[in-house]
């Protein structure tokens, strides 16, 4: 029998799986535009950033207890002005891609915004990266313009699409 897959709002507890999965795309894909690994107190500064309410919230998939991904939104840019817009991203461990959880986490995500002053998501993403793309699409995002070149990882440069919806 395979656990259940719940999605649930992050938690301390979850921070040793978190910083595995966000290493693994540090490490190994151009998914994010850190070189280094994270240690575990950098990842406790981020989720010190996520509230129950507000404009920052994470949720994870959580199977048998273990957070296997999560959806989060943070800051999109400093200026005042910029606080009704959101930049939302979504990790999944490696194996847990194509099984929906994605989609979950972040209707789960939308949903807590809806009830929040957020006007408008976005989410940036290195391409090539056709899966990613097709989970925006699918959660109402559109192409809304492309970073070329705009950083370097594994001695090559990449470009970021942005993407962006309506909340609430």
């Amino acid at each position: 029998m395979t656990a259940e897959t719940v999605i649930r709002r992050a938690e301390r507890d979850d921070l040793p799986a978190l910083l595995a999965i966000y290493n693994h795309y540090i490490v190994h894909t151009p998914a994010t535009f850190y070189i280094k690994p994270h240690s575990l107190a950098q990842r406790r500064a981020w989720l010190d950033t996520f509230a129950p309410t507000g404009r920052h919230q994470c949720f994870v998939a959580a199977k048998g207890g273990e957070a296997v991904g999560w959806a989060c939104s943070g800051r999109f840019k400093e200026r005042e002005a910029y606080d009704i817009s959101v930049e939302t991203s979504v990790y999944l461990a490696p194996g847990e891609q194509g099984k929906g959880l994605g989609r979950r986490l972040y209707q789960a995500l939308f949903e807590a915004l809806a009830r929040e002053d957020v006007h408008r998501a976005f989410g940036g993403i290195t391409q090539p990266n056709e899966a990613s793309v097709g989970l925006h699409l699918a959660m109402g995002f559109t192409h809304v313009g492309t970073y070329r070149e705009v950083g370097r990882k594994f001695g090559r440069f990449w470009d970021v699409a942005w993407y962006g919806r309506a909340v609430g």
